[in-house]
Parts: C-alpha cells; sequence; structure tokens
C-alpha cells in the first residue's frame, strides 16, 4: 500500500483567531485607558500587595504588613470639616451681602470666623440697637438673623447657638432702662435670642449669656476699640457628649469632696 499523502494545510489563519486577536487588543487598549486615568498612590499599592503576599502566606521571615490605621481615620475629621467650611461660607455670604447693603451708611461690618469647636458671628451692637437700649430695630439686623435661622434649620440638632452680649466699658447712661452693663450686655443676648426663635430656631439649642465690659476685643480708650466692644456674638457649638459631661460631673464630685 502506499504511503497516504497528509492533508495541505490551509494557506490562511483561520477566520475565529482574527476575531479573537482583535478583541485581546480592544480589552488591552480598554484596560490601559483604565490604567491612564486612575491615579497611583504607593502606599495604596505597598499595603494592598503586602496583605495579599499575607493572606497567601508569602511573606518574607520578620516581615509584618497591615493597612496603616492612620490612613483610616484621617478620613472622618476631613468630611466633617468640609462640611463647616460650607456651613461658614452659607453664613460669610448673607454677612457680606449685609455689609454691602449698609456700606453706604458706613456702619460696622458683621464678621464670621471659625473657632475650635465651631465658629462665630460677630455682630455690632451699632447694627442692632440704639445707644443704652435693646430693642432691635434695623430692619437689615432683623433680615440677616432671619438668613441665619434658615442655616441653623439646616444643620443637625446637635448643633447648639450660644447669643453672647457684651459693651464698652462706659455705664449705659441715665435715659436707660438698665442700670449697668450687666443687665444692658444680658437684654441685648436675649433680644437677639428672642429673635431667632420668633423666626422658628427650636428653643432647646438656645442659650443666651450677658458679659457686660469685662471680654473686651479692643482698648476702651478710643471710641473704635468702644466699638468693636459693643457687639453680640452667636457662638454656634457641638452638644457634649454623655462621657464628656460625665467627666466634668466627676470633676466636681472630687472639688467638693476636697472641701
Amino acid at each position: 500500500m502506499g504511503k497516504k499523502k497528509c492533508p495541505e494545510c490551509e494557506k490562511c489563519l483561520p477566520a475565529w483567531l482574527a476575531a479573537f486577536g482583535d478583541l485581546m487588543s480592544l480589552l488591552l487598549c480598554f484596560f490601559v485607558l483604565l490604567l491612564s486615568m486612575s491615579s497611583m498612590d504607593a502606599k495604596k499599592i505597598s499595603e494592598a500587595i503586602g496583605s495579599l503576599s499575607g493572606a497567601m502566606s508569602v511573606l518574607e521571615g520578620g516581615t509584618q504588613t497591615e493597612i496603616s490605621k492612620k490612613r483610616i481615620l484621617e478620613a472622618t475629621p476631613i468630611e466633617s470639616q468640609d462640611e463647616t467650611t460650607e456651613v461658614v461660607n452659607k453664613v460669610q455670604q448673607a454677612a457680606t451681602d449685609v455689609n454691602e447693603m449698609m456700606e453706604k451708611t458706613q456702619s460696622p461690618t458683621i464678621t464670621v470666623k471659625e473657632a475650635q469647636d465651631g465658629f462665630v458671628i460677630k455682630l455690632p451692637a451699632a447694627l442692632l440697637f440704639k445707644p443704652g437700649s435693646a430693642t432691635i430695630e434695623n430692619q437689615d439686623a432683623l433680615l440677616f438673623l432671619k438668613r441665619i435661622t434658615l442655616i441653623i434649620q439646616e444643620l443637625p440638632n446637635e448643633i447648639m447657638v450660644d447669643v453672647q452680649g457684651h459693651t464698652d466699658d462706659r455705664d449705659p447712661g441715665p435715659k436707660s432702662p438698665y442700670k449697668d452693663n450687666w443687665e444692658l450686655s444680658t437684654a441685648r443676648a436675649l433680644a437677639v435670642l428672642h429673635e431667632l426663635i420668633l423666626d422658628g430656631v427650636d428653643p432647646a439649642r438656645m442659650s443666651a449669656t450677658g458679659f457686660a465690659h469685662y471680654q473686651p476685643v479692643a482698648t476702651n480708650a478710643t471710641a473704635t476699640g468702644r466699638e468693636k466692644n459693643r457687639r453680640v456674638e452667636l457662638h454656634f457649638y457641638g452638644k457634649k457628649s454623655d462621657e464628656s459631661q460625665n467627666i466634668e460631673n466627676s470633676i466636681l464630685d472630687k472639688t467638693a469632696e476636697k472641701r
């Protein structure tokens, strides 16, 4: 019998192989595109590789890799800080609008600044009250307080507002119904508090304090300094947790025991 001849090979590659090659090229381009759009973090990559190696028991002797705890802890404050900054920006915009409306009258301006536990709005007494008075008559000031009310209502219920009244070192005057700066500063703080409550702020989130002339921010020797000292401040801060409150109570108890 004669030897069988080998079948002749096809001259061209099969059609499916060309389609498969195109698919692989498209997938390669797709992953290269994803890689080009991603942000590489060497620290994250090192942690991921270390965790994977540890799970597969291929770590070198004496080497230990774990996810950085600092990286996890740093995520929470950034979010809260962004929220606080957004609220402060809204308050700052409201203050800017009122200041622009009063620019022609050259009245003292409203200022907003961030504090350690929140932020503070400083309202000049000249914007709110007449000398020796605790009655709010300025319509621009009332409009500003209404805008502040809307912002307060957007804040979490844990955010409290303390209204603080301050005066200069001069007495209220004979025409004033208040005999001293203690009464005047407290009455002005209460006037702003009542206005905020009237506009819709929950009274449970409010408090009022009068400091008379004992916490000046400028000298009382000049008219400009006294004008800066006559003010009402709105202090926004977070409600103290039960744990911190218990710590304060224990300190008071220890102090009482020593006595």
